[in-house]
């Protein structure tokens, strides 16, 4: 039996072009089934200029659309997981449980500089960061347990305040108490991606097999993705991790490269990286994804209605609820 991909694509960086550019780009990708987008950010002005935050284009593009996952990049330099919990929350309600976080991190001077709280620091040390900025915001989603939330206007009740839980995380990076300020989201938690290379085993490694649930990858032949994923899995000791190729390939190929990339690396799918995707998406939808439905390897639309639903993932309980549960 054949076995269906997973397709997503990236849209590049936010900006300098109007939220209703990149929505329109996203409404395009909803209507090819794709799982989901990426939008990249930075903090470094080197960047670009008139760069838009990723989060905010996302949830305008969230409302305008129906199925499609939204995955801004949020790097956790110079930012509170607080915050970034806090934002990604919002997304996730505004989305109806399609919010994913791609994290990343700042390295550069101009980037420290320009926020102003601190010195550049190596590589590891940021990457490490991130693993905890990660801990906290999955702690965060879920301080508040699923039934929280009371809404009783006859007698003013909001929320129960039993269901509600210190977090109380202390690190080398953060010391965060909690609660969230926001209850928790509709997927418990959105999914935690992570870029890696297949042949750098770097700090982003032990990030992705403690916390992602989507992992793309750049991997310069099927053995190596396939290595690759086994490896990822043997540090991880869990099943729920997607495995995406990133491919950099003209429109014209990808059925053909991606049907025999599929079949050889194991992967769960492919991660579309454009370098011009107002030219290139239209081409992904109109002709790639026919040919790869016309293989039976992609879904005819989408069958789920949130991130984790088109992944495949299920959808975690809060913690602190099990400890709670347990103590009774």
């Amino acid at each position: 039996m054949t076995r269906e991909l997973h397709l997503s694509v990236a849209l590049g960086s936010a900006g300098p072009r109007s939220a209703a550019h990149w929505t329109g780009l996203v409404q395009l990708a909803d209507l090819g089934a794709l799982d989901f987008v990426t939008l990249d950010d930075s903090l470094d002005p080197a960047d670009g200029d008139g760069r838009l935050d990723a989060v905010a284009v996302l949830a305008h593009a969230a409302a305008r659309t129906n199925h499609i996952g939204l995955i801004p990049t949020v790097t956790t330099t110079h930012t509170e997981p607080f915050h970034t919990s806090s934002a990604l929350a919002t997304l996730d309600f505004v989305s109806e449980g399609r919010a994913g976080w791609l994290v990343d991190v700042s390295t550069t001077g101009e980037a420290a500089r320009a926020v102003g709280r601190r010195a550049p620091a190596p590589a590891p040390e940021l990457w490490a960061e991130a693993a905890d900025a990660a801990e906290v915001a999955a702690r965060l989603w879920d301080s508040w347990e699923d039934d929280a939330e009371i809404r009783d206007a006859e007698t003013g009740r909001f929320i129960d305040r039993d269901k509600l839980h210190y977090i109380d995380f202390e690190g080398p990076h953060f010391s965060v108490r909690g609660p969230s300020i926001v209850p928790r989201p509709p997927q418990g938690r959105p999914p935690i991606a992570v870029a890696l290379d297949a042949q750098q085993r770097d700090a982003r490694w032990e990030l992705a097999a403690h916390h992602a649930e989507i992992v793309l990858l750049d991997a310069d032949s099927p053995a190596a993705a396939r290595e690759a994923r086994t490896e990822l899995l043997r540090r991880a000791g869990r099943d729920d991790l997607r495995v995406l190729i990133q491919v950099t390939e003209s429109p014209d190929r990808l059925p053909e490269l991606l049907a025999d990339w599929h079949a050889e690396a194991g992967t769960d799918g492919f991660h579309l990286v454009t370098t011009d995707p107002t030219e290139e998406l239209p081409a992904v939808i109109h002709d790639v994804v026919p040919a790869l439905r016309a293989r039976g390897l992609f879904r005819a639309t989408h069958t789920g209605r949130t991130l984790r639903d088109h992944l495949g993932l299920t959808r975690p309980g809060s913690r602190y609820a099990v400890r709670t549960e347990a103590a009774l």
